[in-house]
C-alpha cells in the first residue's frame, strides 16, 4: 500500500528521463508530462515581479553623550565640529500600484520618519522616493517616484478572499534580492495582535521574513490582495504565521494619503469596556456578548443615535462584537461619512440604531507658543483609539523637517509621555510644564519601538 504513493513520482521521473534528449537539444523543460501541462507560477510571476521594488532608507538620529554636553570638554579636546548624530539604515519592500504617477504602497514602519528613501526596481534602476504620507494606525505608507517604464499590479477585491486560497509573497528578505514564496490564506480578519491600532489582517503561511515588509501578497491571477507587514514568531524566524494588510484597507488609506497627506477617521464618540462575568451579573445580562458603553461624548454621533452609558452594543452592521477592539477596528477602518448600524441592548430589549461616522475633533497646540525650541511642532490630544488602550500623553501631530525638534529625533505619530521627570496626561499639563521653559528640554517619547528620551536644544 505505501508504494502507491510513489507511483506517480516514478512515472514523472521516467517521463523526465524520456525527455532528457529534448532537454539537451532544445534547452527547455517539457511543456507536458503524460499529456498534462506542467504546473508553474512562472508565467504569472513574470508579470508580478517587475512591480515589486526594494526600498532602502536612511534616518539621521541624534546621539546624546554627556561628555559632548560639556562645553569645556569639547573645547579641551577640540571636538567643536564633531558630528553628534548617527545614520540608521533599513531595508524593506514596496509595490507599484500606479505606473503613470509612480505611486508605491509600502509599510509605515519601512519609511516612516526616514530622511532619505531610495527605491530600486527589479531592473536595477534606483530612484529617490518622495514620501506622500504615512498612517501608523494601519501601518500603510505611500511613496512616489519619478520614473518611466514602470509596471503596476492590479488591486484585487480582498473581501473575496477565502481561507484556503493560494497566495504568493514577493519581497526582498534579508536584502538577498527579490524572492518569491508561496502558501495559502490561513485565516482572515485577524486582530488584537499588538502594534498597529486598526487591524484586519490576512494570515498566510507563505514565508514572510525581515525585508519582506511592504512587499506583495498576490493571488494566482497576479493581483495584489495584501501588503505583507509582520510575522508571529517566538524565535524571530519564519514559522509559517505571517500577516498582510488587505488591499481594500490599504486602497482606502492610500487614497486619503494621496488626496490629503493624512487619514481622517470616523468616530462614534463612544468609549466601551468588554463584559466580564462579574459585569454581566451586575448588569443582569444573560451572557458576556458585546461591549458595554462607559462614556458617550457630547455632540457625538452616538449621542445623536441616543446611545447611553450602560447600553450593551452586541453587533455593528450585523457583525457580532467580540471585544472593544472590534468596535475600534470598525470605526478606524470605515471611511468618514459611513453610516453604521449598531445593535444596542438596554434593559433586556434589543434594538437597531444608525449612526454616521464623523471626523474626530482633537484639540491642538502650536509648540512655538510653549517654547521656541518646539517651533515647527504641532501637538494634539490623544485619539480615542489610543485613550481606549489606556495610553496617557500627547500626540505629536506634525514636525516640520529641519526644525530643532526634528533634528533631535521627534517624529509625527510619537506620543509624548513626559517632560523631564514629570508625566504629561494631557495638553493642559504639556502647556504648563513646557511653558516654564526649562533649561534642558528633554521629552519622554513613546513610539512603536519603545520609550526614548528626546533632548531638544
Amino acid at each position: 500500500m505505501p508504494l502507491r504513493r510513489f507511483r506517480p513520482l516514478a512515472a514523472l521521473f521516467a517521463a523526465l528521463l524520456g525527455a532528457a534528449v529534448p532537454l539537451a537539444s532544445h534547452a527547455a523543460l517539457p511543456t507536458t508530462v503524460d499529456g498534462q501541462p506542467m504546473p508553474s507560477l512562472a508565467p504569472m510571476l513574470e508579470k508580478v515581479t517587475p512591480a515589486v521594488v526594494n526600498i532602502s532608507t536612511k534616518t539621521r538620529v541624534q546621539v546624546r553623550d554627556p561628555f559632548f554636553d560639556d562645553p569645556m570638554f569639547r573645547q579641551f579636546f577640540g571636538l567643536q565640529g564633531v558630528p553628534r548624530e548617527r545614520v540608521a539604515q533599513s531595508l524593506g519592500s514596496g509595490v507599484i500600484v500606479d505606473a503613470a504617477k509612480g505611486y508605491v504602497l509600502t509599510n509605515n514602519h519601512v519609511v516612516g520618519g526616514a530622511d532619505d528613501i531610495t527605491v530600486t526596481l527589479q531592473d536595477g534602476r534606483d530612484f529617490k522616493g518622495k514620501l506622500i504620507g504615512t498612517d501608523p494606525d494601519t501601518d500603510v505608507a505611500v511613496v512616489q517616484i519619478q520614473a518611466t517604464g514602470l509596471q503596476a499590479l492590479p488591486l484585487a477585491d480582498s473581501a473575496k478572499l477565502r481561507v484556503g486560497d493560494f497566495v504568493v509573497a514577493v519581497g526582498d528578505p534579508f536584502g538577498l534580492g527579490q524572492t518569491v514564496t508561496s502558501g495559502i490564506v490561513s485565516a482572515l480578519g485577524r486582530s488584537g495582535l499588538g502594534g498597529t491600532g486598526y487591524q484586519n489582517f490576512i494570515q498566510t503561511d507563505a514565508s514572510i521574513n525581515p525585508g519582506n515588509s511592504g512587499g506583495a501578497l498576490v493571488n494566482l491571477r497576479g493581483e495584489l490582495v495584501g501588503i505583507n507587514t509582520m510575522i508571529f514568531s517566538p524565535s524571530g524566524g519564519n514559522v509559517g504565521i505571517g500577516f498582510a494588510i488587505p488591499t481594500n484597507l490599504s486602497r482606502d488609506v492610500m487614497q486619503q494619503l494621496i488626496a490629503h497627506g493624512k487619514v481622517s477617521r470616523g468616530n462614534l464618540g463612544l468609549e466601551t469596556q468588554e463584559i466580564t462575568p462579574r459585569i454581566a451579573q451586575v448588569l443582569g445580562l444573560k451572557n458576556t456578548n458585546g461591549v458595554v458603553v462607559t462614556r458617550v461624548s457630547a455632540g457625538s454621533a452616538a449621542e445623536s443615535a441616543e446611545v447611553e452609558v450602560g447600553d450593551v452594543i452586541t453587533a455593528i452592521d450585523g457583525k457580532p462584537l467580540r471585544s472593544a477592539q472590534d468596535l475600534r477596528n470598525a470605526e478606524g477602518l470605515l471611511p468618514v461619512g459611513s453610516t453604521v448600524k449598531l445593535t444596542v441592548q438596554r434593559n433586556g430589549t434589543s434594538r437597531d440604531v444608525t449612526a454616521k461616522l464623523v471626523p474626530e475633533k482633537l484639540a491642538t497646540v502650536d509648540g512655538a507658543s510653549l517654547d521656541a525650541r518646539l517651533t515647527g511642532v504641532i501637538f494634539s490630544e490623544l485619539s480615542q483609539n489610543l485613550r481606549s488602550q489606556g495610553v496617557a500623553g500627547v500626540t505629536v501631530q506634525s514636525v516640520r523637517p529641519g526644525s530643532r525638534a526634528a533634528l533631535a529625533g521627534l517624529s509625527a505619530g510619537d506620543v509624548v509621555l513626559g517632560v523631564g521627570n514629570a508625566r504629561i496626561p494631557n495638553l493642559g499639563t504639556l502647556k504648563r510644564l513646557a511653558g516654564v521653559k526649562p533649561r534642558q528640554l528633554v521629552l519622554v517619547v513613546s513610539d512603536e519601538d519603545g520609550v526614548r528620551y528626546v533632548d531638544v536644544r
